[in-house]
């Protein structure tokens, strides 16, 4: 096909959209089924009119062909082990009685089997649910749920595309089932797994699937010889596959690399390439490999993880390269829309004029289908939308809000020095167990507590002007005593204030400090029902007054035990929400914790022992590509240590971590220099202890002993033995004991007894030890 037949065919189209509806209808309805008000029937109802308006809303956009398959009850990658029929030994019954059920036992687990494990899908805030195999693993086919969908979209006369997680990334994202070899690599069950993928395909297109989209987002990672051989050799073996649809390989987030040629030389017709951001190198290096002219491409060229308007005019250069190097164009974002929010439109509080600035899901649609329209009649057909689009990037540059001088001129003057503390750990520690006397294995928690009906309705009834200032306070006044007041009759040894005041740990930060923008409905799948609203990191950050200080000082007022300060730290506040692309990742983060210094300062003047900077997102924020990673954690560690390091030695700084894989970033949370980490441990048996324990890692830690995402309570049998597992690798003096992460989205009746728990099992243990 030559490039102006190309040009001729270009279509819009999207990898995925998202699932939780205008008014997170799917949320509503699920959480009702667990409560037992929704049935099942009515779940599926909602479930199949959100996509029905998804499809809606595209085809209304413009978009010529719709994905199918990406709608999830919970997350994509269990549908897959369902799919494939991977449904672990211990949740096997609860599947053959009733399979929703028994999905959402998987998902969240049971008083009496363990959900799977959850980690961050790639380098994004979405997170999945990781597979769990082993070389006694059967492989069945079920593709009741992609033939459905398929032909729901079919039945409505839409162009429908299924889209897939593909074979290798399914095994390279999965982990070796419990009691099996942790040396065991799933990737060696790819003969076994292809055949399924076989017969799942031949159903798709039986049920008239011209396209089959498989997303292979792992191949964008560092991957070995094996791991790339394997990868030609799976799309061989389908492309080979006599019944088929025509099969388009996903990959987005970054940089092909030397899975590039793999693609390039594979029978499948087509493939989905992301040119945004670091996978921007894409194009030099297709270009390089002298295209795929053979191929139907579609091109990413639409950020779809960032809020931001297009640049319309640049997409267009990229695409008019593109038009020769492959057989056809087609115009989509770079990856699936589900981590933007759905529709900038509804955001009728925001500026005007900082409107004009931004892009969510439905957005997204209309740009992809401006651009395509361009390629495709040519650019004067789209005159004023370019004119238009040039306009609001320009007053985007232009804008104060993005350009603070004070803000900047304090970044610039930062120095090495400002970004340690003034003596070494070991001097520290001891001058901070004089101050706090705490016993051996104490006792914490991560930071939230419960958010109840009851405060919910209070924001609410702040919102809506039912209640005053005063009367708001009063009522956050009356949580923070109760939190308080239990912790102490419990037996926790180092309290929190239980964070009453706070909507979202980002969120409430983000709405005291200069330079950020915050949305009303811009909700975004995290996991399962829980839906964040990441706010927009626009301009120059700064701190107007203290944001915490009043709150932790009441909480102190109220008990002789230490209260915890608690912030979020810089890496999570950029990772945590849609961050500006107009500058360094880097020079924003040193904003960022300049704002974080001052408030750290005013909670030790105040006298607060003990402050916590959260890093949860130190991992996630991680680049995929190894080649990456040092000028990251470089200017990720210094942000902290700018934030934290100018305390007195004798207050002790926490921070904390959650939902990731540490194993490759020990060494930088060492360089973190905090006092006491805690991190997720639980649903990994400890291995981070372990991990740590490797690196020779010299401070204190608190590896999560009762995983906070799942409604079981542990027992105390259950704690005590996690807590030996953590002595195996963490002395008992540097241990502590700690919930994995905070318990915001837990009810109150599980959080007193698993606390409870918590507390008997850290006495026990000590006493255990104390005997021996």
């Amino acid at each position: 096909m030559t490039p102006k037949s190309a040009a001729a065919a270009a279509g819009a189209t999207v990898h995925g959209y998202p699932r939780q509806g205008g008014n997170r209808e799917l949320k509503k309805a699920i959480e009702g089924y667990w409560k037992g008000k929704v049935t099942a029937d009515a779940l599926r109802a909602t479930a199949t009119e959100l996509r029905r308006a998804n499809r809606r809303q595209l085809a209304e956009a413009g978009i010529a062909e719709v994905p199918t398959g990406d709608f999830s009850f919970y997350d994509h990658v269990l549908d897959t082990s369902v799919m494939v029929g991977a449904v672990p030994e211990r949740h096997r019954a609860a599947v053959a009685t009733d399979a929703l059920d028994g999905y959402f036992a998987m998902a969240r687990g049971t008083q009496e089997v363990a959900p799977l494990e959850m980690t961050k899908w790639f380098d994004t805030n979405y997170h999945y649910l990781v597979p769990e195999l082993g070389p006694d693993t059967v492989f069945s086919a079920d593709s009741g749920k992609q033939v459905a969908e398929v032909r729901e979209a079919l039945a409505d006369g839409l162009a429908a595309r299924p889209v897939l997680v593909g074979p290798i990334t399914y095994l390279l994202l999965a982990k070796p089932a419990p009691g099996v070899d942790p040396s065991f690599e799933p990737l060696t069950l790819l003969d076994r797994l292809l055949p399924v993928y076989a017969e799942v395909l031949a159903d798709l297109r039986a049920a008239g699937a011209e396209w089959v989209q498989l997303d292979e987002p792992a191949l964008v990672q560092d991957r070995t010889p094996a791991e790339l051989n394997a990868a030609g050799r799976a799309l061989r073996d389908l492309g080979a596959l006599e019944d088929r649809p025509k099969l388009l390989v996903a990959s987005y987030f970054d940089r092909l690399g030397d899975a590039l040629p793999v693609l390039a030389k594979s029978p499948v017709e087509g493939l989905a390439i992301d040119f945004t951001g670091p996978a921007a190198a894409n194009l030099a290096e297709l270009a390089a490999a002298g295209g795929v002219p053979d191929k139907r491409l579609v091109a990413g060229v639409i950020d779809g993880r960032n809020v931001w308007i297009n640049d319309l005019t640049a997409s267009l250069g990229v695409l008019a390269t593109l038009l020769g190097l492959a057989g056809s164009v087609d115009v989509a974002p770079s990856c699936s829309l589900l981590h933007v929010p759905l529709d900038a439109a509804a955001e009728r509080d925001l500026d005007p004029q900082v409107s004009r600035w931004l892009a969510f899901a439905r957005q997204k649609a209309e740009e992809t289908v401006t651009l395509a329209r361009a390629l495709r009649e040519g650019t004067d057909t789209v005159t004023a939308r370019l004119r238009a689009n040039a306009a609001d990037l320009a007053s985007r540059a232009g804008s104060a809000l993005t350009h603070d001088p004070a803000v900047r001129e304090r970044a610039a003057a930062v120095t090495d020095a400002d970004a340690r503390r003034s003596q070494p750990y070991a001097e520290r520690a001891v001058a901070q167990r004089e101050r706090l006397g705490l016993p051996l294995l104490p006792v914490t928690t991560i930071g939230s507590f419960p958010q109840t009906d009851e405060l919910r309705v209070a924001r609410a009834d702040l919102r809506a002007k039912r209640i005053d200032a005063q009367g708001y306070e009063e009522r956050i006044a009356a949580e923070i005593r109760e939190v308080v007041s239990f912790q102490e009759k419990a037996g926790v040894d180092v309290l929190v204030h239980g964070e009453a005041e706070r909507n979202d740990m980002v969120q409430y930060f983000a709405e005291k400090l200069n330079g950020y923008l915050a949305t009303r409905h811009g909700w975004v799948q995290s996991y399962g029902t829980r839906y964040v609203r990441p706010p927009i990191l626009a301009g120059d950050i700064s701190r107007p007054e203290p944001m915490t200080v009043p709150w932790t000082t009441y909480a102190q007022s109220l008990t002789d035990r230490p209260v915890k300060g608690m912030l979020t730290g810089p890496v999570t506040m950029l990772a945590w929400s849609f961050v500006r692309d107009d500058q360094p990742l880097g020079d924003t983060a040193r904003q960022v914790a300049l704002a974080l210094r001052d408030e750290v300062a005013d909670l030790e003047a105040a006298g607060t022992a003990v402050i916590q900077v959260d890093e949860p997102a130190l991992r996630e924020t991680l680049p995929l590509r190894a080649a990456d990673h040092a000028a990251y954690l470089e200017w990720a560690t210094e942000s902290f240590r700018l934030a934290t390091a100018g305390v007195q030695p004798r207050t002790q700084i926490h921070t904390h971590m959650c939902y990731a894989e540490f194993g490759d970033v020990i060494a930088a949370i060492d360089d973190l220099d905090a006092d006491v980490i805690s991190l997720e441990a639980a649903r990994s048996h400890m291995q981070v202890a372990d991990e740590l324990a490797a690196h020779g890692y010299p401070r204190e830690v608190g590896p999560g002993v009762y995983d906070i995402h799942s409604p079981r309570v542990p027992d105390t049998d259950e704690v005590v033995a996690l807590l030996k597992r953590g002595l195996g690798a963490i002395p008992a003096e540097r241990l502590w004991v700690n919930p994995d992460c905070g318990l915001k989205t837990r009810g109150w009746p599980e959080v007193r007894a698993a606390l409870e728990n918590l507390v008997a099992a850290a006495r026990g243990t000590r006493e255990a030890l104390a005997a021996e």
